[in-house]
């Protein structure tokens, strides 16, 4: 899996128990081989969208609360594609 996916995966992770939307993202992206976050994103429809964009904005203010350049750096990677 690609980095960037992995780390996005990840973060899912966090909100599949909570939200059935993450779910099925998370879902997508464990069944799916997507070679990398251009992929997946063009395979989202509008309502994915929007719920990963409210996501990866919390995602990526933690990791940077939290000093984790890299991970803030990546999610923010599939964050620049979203729209």
């Amino acid at each position: 899996m690609d980095v960037t996916l992995g780390y996005l995966r990840e973060s899912l992770s966090n909100y599949t128990e909570k939200y059935e939307s993450c779910q099925q993202i998370y879902a997508k992206l464990k069944e799916n081989q997507y070679k990398d976050e251009g992929e997946f994103v063009n395979d989202l429809n509008e309502a994915e969208m929007a719920v990963l964009d409210l996501v990866l904005k919390n995602e990526i203010n933690y990791a940077k609360k939290e000093q984790d350049d890299k991970r803030a750096h990546e999610l923010s990677e599939v964050y620049e594609l979203l729209f």
